[in-house]
């Protein structure tokens, strides 16, 4: 979106955006992260040659100008090879980040149903309350869905738009004609974004039951002088009244497979409070199949003066160590990507020497499968100049990557060799054999590796043990 992270200008060349991309997912893999989150439909346009919609301007410069590759498929490709899962980000309602619809590429979608676009606080917006504009959005999502191969479906926090003061977001007409019975409007708009939720849910898993859907909504459902049932906040916005969105509907109801809340603010602060604010989401997706991620807020690092905590630089540290007491929190999303490699205060060091100082799994999802692959076959340990080789063969197709841990023969380490601590790293499944050198394999040392099979969901299947001898 406005080029905040990738591509970091408008125009550069096929090679310079892949060179750009390239050094995001390098980055990501340096600090253990395993998936990231790319925004692929930022204004109703696309980073890759969609059947239904142009171009993105973000790209070069101009709506519908080709960059001259398919960044979307660039991007699953790359990221796939070094093994992190890629998570398509879709924007579902905003056109525009201007109010001209004529700005916009003559065979635009818009262009062609101006009566479907609303005019709201400096932007253009389809209106979420027609039928066949809710239709074009999920269309152009599921074009995405069929034609690559993404881990993921991404939601961000934006759908009924934030309010504007002294503007109304008019849509009393299309209330009007397309109420479902509703008399409430706030309910009937509420109702429209459940029925984007529940569809585009049911039509992916249709197609691609692997493929997971997650929205990261703003963190406050209702402050709970709104709603007993509320987070103890004073916050000035609530997704269930301003935005129309009911996000502890979609757990309950189970029609996403994870949440990440937008977390974005410190601890102790008063207003919205990160301690008060987590433990709330973890009773919400308590019982339910639905993951919780918390999304951290790595841009107000030493640049925000809302609270105090912004200027520590363990302030986001001290958040992972709160996660980390609290089963339900499987996981942390950073934003922005420029913001994580910017390292502000040294934060970002902090958290990576203190919590990814190993390579993690992604948490699997039995929900949606949870059948482990078949094992490795013939695994083998050899020494060699370069360090310890590993040699093995697939004996499953649903394998796409193997986990390799590492634990020394003899010593105080006495944890199952496919422990969490002993994870020496993660690879892609390339064929039907695969090598692997372990350069840091002290001479002298035996060590048993164990080699286990992970499918795209990350059941792992049984650990095959190999020896490496002095």
């Amino acid at each position: 979106m406005v080029n905040i992270d990738w591509p970091s200008k408008t125009g550069l060349s096929a090679a310079q955006q892949q060179a750009e991309l390239i050094g995001w997912l390098d980055d990501a893999v340096r600090q253990r992260h395993n998936a990231v989150v790319l925004q692929v439909r930022p204004t109703a346009d696309a980073f890759w040659p969609s059947k239904v919609e142009p171009w993105s301007q973000y790209l070069t410069g101009r709506q519908g100008g080709d960059p001259g590759y398919d960044p979307l498929a660039f991007a699953v490709a790359e990221a796939h090879k070094r093994n992190l899962e890629l998570h398509a980000w879709f924007n579902p309602y905003r056109l525009s980040m201007g109010t001209d619809l004529n700005a916009l590429v003559p065979t635009h979608p818009a262009r062609q149903h101006p009566d479907w676009v609303v005019k709201y606080g400096g932007k253009l917006y389809y209106n979420p309350g027609i039928p066949a504009a809710r239709k074009l959005v999920e269309d152009a999502i599921m074009d995405a869905v069929a034609n690559y191969d993404i881990d993921g479906v991404h939601f961000d926090d934006y759908f009924y738009p934030y309010p504007v003061a002294g503007q109304t977001f008019d849509d009393a007409a299309t209330f009007a004609q397309y109420n479902d019975g509703y008399t409430n409007l706030q309910d009937w708009r509420r109702h429209n974004i459940d029925l984007l939720i529940s569809e585009l849910s049911q039509k992916m898993h249709a197609l691609k039951p692997w493929i997971k859907f997650g929205i990261s909504p703003f963190a406050v459902w209702r402050n709970k002088a709104t709603d007993p049932e509320g987070t103890d906040t004073t916050a000035g916005v609530q997704t269930y009244d301003d935005l129309a969105a009911d996000t502890r509907k979609w757990v309950r109801e189970e029609w996403i497979d994870y949440i990440v809340p937008q977390v974005y603010w410190a601890r102790g602060f008063a207003p919205a409070d990160y301690d008060k604010i987590v433990p709330w989401w973890a009773e919400q997706v308590r019982g339910t199949h639905v993951h919780l991620y918390i999304g951290e807020a790595t841009y107000k690092v030493g640049t925000s003066t809302q609270s105090p905590g912004w200027s520590v630089p363990t302030e986001l540290s001290d958040h992972l160590a709160l996660d980390s007491t609290i089963p339900e929190v499987k996981g942390n999303i950073y934003f922005s990507a420029k913001d994580v490699r910017a390292d502000r205060l040294g934060a970002t060091s902090l958290v990576n020497s203190t919590w990814y100082s190993k390579p993690a799994l992604i948490p699997a999802m039995p929900a949606l499968d949870s059948r482990p692959p078949l094992s490795a076959h013939a695994v083998r340990a050899t020494r060699t100049a370069a360090g310890v080789q590993l040699n093995w063969s697939r004996t499953s197709k649903d394998t796409t990557s193997y986990a390799i841990y590492r634990r020394e023969l003899r010593g105080t380490d006495h944890c199952p060799d496919n422990d969490a601590r002993n994870l020496l790293t993660t690879l892609r499944a390339t064929g039907p054999t695969q090598t692997y050198t372990d350069p840091t394999a002290t001479p002298g040392t035996a060590y048993i590796y164990t080699v286990t099979t992970l499918d795209r969901l990350s059941n792992q299947g049984v650990g095959i043990p190999a020896v490496s001898l002095r």
